[in-house]
């Protein structure tokens, strides 16, 4: 079969799964679990830098065996860009991680023949997520040649995912992924966050320039009384230039008093000494 033949073939391929093929519709809690764990993948890869691709309810083609649609799929290192179908054949590659989110129905289907059929195929990881009961399930292949599951064994309540380099967990009743000791959140919560952010910084911006209207107000009242002060001292320096002023003419008045005052006693010794002198003629 020649490249053209074969890209014929896969585009001729079903992109969606018929109603026998799918399960029934479980609600807004299969939902709500399903995109809450895809927008919390998404997010972090996108934040990694990393080529990931990210489905959700993609019909899946392996080679002699009947096409599955998983509810969340992971395929690392290939292009991130939409499909409305995986081929492994096409592709290159298959998948390497799996999320099945159960609430009701046939249980078995998750829990029993997935596990079976998803390790036959060679799927390194296998999670289930029993939102119903609030239980998580994890499988691994022991090696890449492996096609049989090994259960993951919790860690203080933490299933690791080596695939994704995360740690999954149930949390308050919610499927959660941790990178370490950081959560990985959904939009909704990315979208809280952004706006708590919002909101801070809002409040410390009407609090600082509150803080730059008070310092703004000193200023101006500082400037106030710096002006009035000033005023103080210009008009405390002109009654002082004036009182010195005043003292000085007070001082000139009383020297000239002085001065006028030893004339006129010089001039009254000299009269007597006269009169003195002409009473002795006199004699």
């Amino acid at each position: 079969m020649s490249e053209a033949e074969r890209a014929r073939v896969v585009e001729e391929l079903p992109g969606e799964v018929t109603w026998d093929e799918m399960a029934m519709p479980e609600g807004d809690l299969h939902s709500q679990a399903k995109m809450g764990a895809l927008q919390a993948l998404k997010g972090y890869f996108s934040r990694q830098r990393r080529r990931v691709y990210l489905g959700s309810e993609l019909p899946v083609y392996y080679p002699a065996e009947r096409r599955f649609a998983p509810d969340l799929v992971v395929v690392l290192d290939a292009e991130a860009h939409p499909r409305s179908k995986w081929v492994v054949s096409h592709e290159g590659k298959g998948l390497d991680w799996v999320l099945e989110v159960h609430v009701g129905g046939d249980r078995k289907k998750d829990a029993e023949y997935n596990v079976k059929r998803y390790a036959r195929v060679g799927i390194p990881e296998y999670f289930i997520y029993d939102r119903a009961r609030q239980r998580l399930y994890g499988y691994r292949l022991p090696s890449p040649e492996a096609r049989e599951y090994v259960p993951i064994t919790p860690e203080r309540g933490r299933y690791s995912s080596e695939v994704l380099g995360l740690e999954l967990e149930i949390e308050e009743g919610r499927l959660r992924f941790w990178a370490g000791s950081a959560l990985l959140l959904e939009y909704e919560e990315l979208i809280d966050r952004m706006q708590e952010s919002m909101a801070g910084l809002q409040q410390r911006a009407d609090e600082e320039a509150q803080q730059l209207a008070e310092a703004e107000r000193l200023r101006q009242e500082t400037e106030r009384r710096l002006a009035e002060e000033m005023q103080r001292l210009a008009e405390e320096t002109q009654r002082r230039e004036e009182e010195t002023q005043r003292l000085a003419e007070e001082t000139r008045r009383r020297e000239e008093e002085t001065r006028r005052r030893e004339e006129l006693e010089r001039r009254l010794a000299e009269s007597q000494a006269e009169l003195e002198r002409l009473r002795q003629r006199r004699e």
